[in-house]
């Protein structure tokens, strides 16, 4: 497999991007059948007012899914925001840090560091362990120092950069526990009742650019500072019902019909099961190539949703995996490099990619690694 083109039944490239991301083709056909009338009203639901019926219930029902699909308690509000995952960073700062001025940060990869630096703007933030000299593992929890007087504990679930994942809910013993689920939400049972926040951006999993979902037990409303926006203000959000402002209505529409195909495929527990397969096939292919591909996380740590890797090695051959993208995109396949943070390749496996994608890339692999582990970097550079 050198050239030709690799495609669906659909004749679509494979998106492997870390976000945005790959949408079910059933949701984009949906969105193109109604996307100069939206159920017959000869507008576009991009043309409507968001406070039409129309949108009032697509807002409603975007909201009664992710109550549904995650089995959200009653003492929970489900919001949408605008602002994406770093507006949340400073959001939930300034909605939560009143309670006592400090909170504890979990630094293990880009986002969190991001939201550590962000929420410093606003008040104390502590770190939970000394940020690891190596990012890709996470510490052992009984190793942290947590405060019992914090405002809350921060941890980013999945590190959609650095492909570092928890697969366990810290024990903070009482204090409010906020998580960024960004690039993990509706691809794994959780309970959310063991969180005093949850926020996730749609991009990645849930949606297009725009709206960022929240998820806020209600007895932690109420107290934001002074200084919050009224847009990021959640009590306000919550009273508004994610409706204060003009939101953005085309992304929770396409977000809510997202929704809907999770539902008809099996729900959460479905996509579970695919995730935890597509990314089995991937790192075993990994583990199996006598070290020719790479991947630098933590085996315990790993990302069920972005699967960092490197080719020709440890450390990775620049000349392969410069040929490597080159050929991948010839068939097709795109947005396998790594964040430019960290180089490499990045395998991106969101509820829309299907095991068959995988299986596609995987098949590349091997094909790629046996024309040329046996090739020397200069023969590479000379071909």
């Amino acid at each position: 497999m050198g050239a030709g083109s690799a495609t669906t039944t659909s004749n679509r490239s494979l998106n492997f991007g870390a976000g945005p991301a790959k949408l079910p083709l059933e949701v984009l056909e949906e969105v193109q059948n109604e996307l100069l009338s939206y159920e017959g009203s000869g507008m576009s639901i991009m043309e409507m007012s968001h406070r039409s019926k129309e949108y009032g219930k697509i807002n409603r029902d975007a909201q009664t899914a992710v109550r549904e699909l995650l089995n959200v308690p009653d003492n929970y509000k489900i919001l949408f925001i605008q602002g994406g995952g770093t507006g949340a960073f400073a959001a939930v700062a300034m909605n939560l840090l009143n309670r006592t001025g400090t909170a504890d940060y979990c630094v293990t990869g880009t986002w969190s560091s991001k939201a550590a630096k962000e929420a410093e703007k606003y008040g104390e933030v502590r770190l939970a362990f000394p940020v690891p000299k190596k990012l890709g593992k996470i510490p052992d929890q009984s190793t942290w120092t947590l405060n019992p007087d914090a405002s809350y504990v921060y941890y980013c679930a999945n590190e959609t950069v650095d492909g570092v994942q928890f697969h366990f809910i810290p024990e903070t013993n009482g204090v409010p526990l906020v998580t960024d689920m960004s690039s993990c939400i509706m691809t794994e049972q959780v309970d959310v009742s063991k969180f005093g926040c949850i926020f996730g951006g749609a991009q990645k999993n849930i949606g297009p650019a725009g709206v960022t979902v929240v998820i806020m037990r209600e007895d932690l409303l109420g107290n934001p500072m002074k200084i919050c926006p009224s847009v990021f203000d959640f009590t306000n959000v919550n009273k508004e019902n994610s409706i204060h402002n003009t939101p953005a209505t085309f992304s929770v529409y396409v977000m809510e019909r997202v929704f809907q195909w999770i539902q008809r495929n099996g729900g959460i527990i479905a996509m579970e099961e695919q995730a935890i397969a597509k990314s089995s096939l991937l790192y075993s292919t990994i583990e199996n190539s006598n070290n020719f591909y790479s991947c630098p996380i933590d085996r315990i740590a790993r990302s069920k949703m972005n699967i960092p890797f490197r080719v020709g090695g440890e450390n990775g051959d620049e000349r392969l995996e410069k040929l490597f993208l080159k050929e991948t995109e010839e068939l097709r396949m795109f947005q396998l490099q790594g964040h430019r943070s960290v180089g490499g390749m990045r395998a991106s496996l969101y509820n829309a990619v299907t095991y068959e994608d995988v299986q596609t890339l995987v098949n590349y692999m091997k094909e790629f690694q046996r024309r040329h582990e046996h090739i020397s970097t200069m023969q590479i550079r000379n071909s």
